[in-house]
């Protein structure tokens, strides 16, 4: 049986054969389409009104446009070559999808796009010939399936949300609160990665390198580095919730570093340290040679 999207004649031939009150699985054996394909266009593209109950039903043409809409926003990134060719310049950046899709909404942007329809697009055999996934920061070739992902509301929990932090950390007039990031290169340079924290109150900036992505070894180096500063100037270190900043319940007891995390999808919360990343970038492109570089060479970037 076929398994491409009904097309209108289709879903004229269900609409009468349910006036006719012919069970969906006859009808989907006479049309030669799954009874499951049957269901879930039923369901998607009924239409139902709360004024006029009366009208709730199934209309072949009223499904069909509303699965053409469907289809269009799916799309929006085919369709619209400027917002596509923004969204690719950023993926290349080195920003996420949800980065991408939340900067586009919070500077109020007349036309954005979900992290979802960006994903998709990455996926999509034109975003696969553009061979895109290898931009993402787990540059995996195909995406994992929703009910894989494991929930993050544990790692990060509620009372570490940015809003939970001290008011005084967002006037920025005391030292020591810091934002961290981490700047992820092409797969060539093997685990290799750069971190970046800014202090919020002086942007005063520290680049390291690490040679694993791991939140062990990650966390174990930023406490190196910090460690050397009075106490009074590491008292804060606010993240976004990559999974490489999981293991931040080590900061408190190591070093005494408070550690707040930017709402999901809102990594915009933390703007120092993205605006650090992407001057950065003009001298650390993602094909930069990671291995090669030095303290010396962090320092004078």
């Amino acid at each position: 049986m076929a398994h491409t999207e009904l097309n209108l004649r289709e879903r004229r031939t269900i609409e009468d054969m349910l006036n006719a009150k012919i069970p969906v699985r006859e009808l989907a054996a006479q049309i030669g389409r799954q009874v499951s394909t049957i269901y879930r266009d039923i369901k998607r593209n009924r239409y139902a009104d709360e004024d006029l109950p009366e009208l709730n039903g199934y209309y072949g043409v009223v499904a069909q446009r509303a699965a053409v809409q469907r289809r269009a926003r799916r799309r929006k990134l085919v369709r619209l070559v400027g917002l596509r060719k923004a969204v690719i310049k950023q993926l290349k950046e080195g920003w996420s999808p949800e980065q991408i899709a939340g900067r586009l909404l919070f500077e109020g942007q007349t036309v954005h796009v979900s992290h979802e329809t960006i994903y998709a697009y990455i996926y999509s055999s034109d975003g696969q010939s553009k061979e895109l996934a290898r931009y993402l920061p787990n540059r995996r070739k195909k995406r994992r399936p929703h009910h894989s992902r494991r929930s993050r509301g544990l790692v990060f929990p509620p009372d570490r949300s940015i809003h939970e932090r001290p008011d005084y950390v967002d006037t920025r007039e005391t030292f020591g609160e810091w934002e961290g990031d981490l700047m992820i290169f092409e797969r060539a340079q093997g685990k290799m990665n750069v971190a970046s924290l800014v202090e919020r109150k002086t942007r005063f900036a520290v680049l390291f390198r690490n040679n694993d992505r791991s939140t062990t070894h990650l966390m174990d180096k930023l406490m190196t580095v910090m460690e050397p500063l009075p106490q009074t100037a590491r008292k804060s270190i606010t993240f976004d919730r990559g999974i490489e900043f999981r293991n931040w319940r080590k900061l408190k007891p190591g070093i005494g570093t408070e550690a707040w995390f930017c709402d999901p999808q809102a990594p915009w919360q933390k703007g120092s340290a993205e605006n650090l990343n992407k001057r950065a970038r003009r001298y650390l492109p993602r094909d930069a040679p990671v291995s090669a570089l030095s303290n010396r060479d962090m320092k004078s970037i």
